[in-house]
């Protein structure tokens, strides 16, 4: 009873939406990595990964489908529930999946489940001006929320594929207008994926909360990627950004410890991983 409780004044307390704002005032770098079954979120865990997020890439690395689109809200229940087994120091983020938040009173309802069915303590919605009311109206709920900018894979039918947002000077602009209204609206975190390097320097340093980059560059506060990315099990080719941590590692452990002290160090993203 009262776990939280229990292990605030232990050595590995809980994460929570105050320690990320710590974080990011000190200066210390988030980790995060996605996570998909409770056997990897025990080794996250031992890991001292900052940040879990169960994905909707999980349409991709575990049903095998080319988009995230297919992934439903029952897909999204089970595996967070399975994921919430397995941790205890890191905040369990989980995505909505696509048109799972067409309405505010969807978004609600979706969220809900993801946290009282799944264990997430914060929902991720893709986000941009539309989105804007349903960040406002879930957080008016006291439901954390982060926003995700950027390359948005729910959207890569609509886009053209998978490929870098932000690159020209007015695109850059309103990402930047966007990020600062969300913020407003209630968004704990904002994560930015595939943006130049500049931009996701720029939108960390405007923003008071939290900056999670995938593919964002090493000014962000933090660094997310797809777990089976950073240990080698994906096949096929990989993003630019991606960093194989498994070379030179003896096991899975060995190489989310080599993730997380490369983000914290500073040493990853490299400038190779960058756009």
């Amino acid at each position: 009873m009262y776990t939280h409780l229990q292990l605030r004044d232990s050595t590995r307390p809980p994460v929570s939406l105050a320690t990320l704002d710590r974080m990011k005032a000190s200066g210390e770098k988030i980790a995060s990595l996605t996570c998909y079954d409770a056997s990897f979120a025990t080794l996250l865990d031992e890991a001292d990964v900052d940040v879990v997020l169960v994905g909707d890439s999980l349409g991709m690395v575990i049903q095998g489908h080319d988009t995230t689109v297919p992934v439903t809200m029952d897909d999204m229940v089970y595996h967070c529930r399975a994921v919430a087994r397995g941790l205890h120091r890191p905040l369990l983020m989980a995505d909505l999946p696509f048109m799972s938040y067409p309405s505010k009173d969807q978004a609600l309802l979706n969220a809900v489940r993801l946290m009282q069915e799944g264990g997430a303590e914060m929902v991720k919605l893709e986000s941009g001006g539309g989105q804007i009311e349903i960040v406002e109206f879930l957080a008016s709920h006291d439901i954390a929320v982060c926003a995700h900018l950027g390359l948005k894979p729910q959207s890569v039918h609509k886009t053209g594929g998978f490929r870098v947002q932000g690159r020209e000077q007015s695109a850059a602009e309103k990402m930047l207008k966007t990020a600062k209204a969300l913020e407003s609206a209630g968004a704990d975190i904002v994560l930015l994926e595939c943006v130049p390097r500049e931009l996701g320097k720029i939108i960390t340093a405007e923003l008071q909360v939290p900056v999670i980059g995938i593919g964002a560059g090493p000014d962000t506060n933090g660094q997310i990627l797809v777990l089976y990315d950073i240990l080698d099990i994906t096949t096929g080719r990989k993003p630019r950004f991606v960093q194989n941590f498994m070379e030179g590692a003896g096991n899975n452990l060995e190489a989310l410890r080599r993730f997380v002290q490369a983000v914290k160090q500073g040493n990853y993203p490299a400038p190779e991983h960058c756009f």
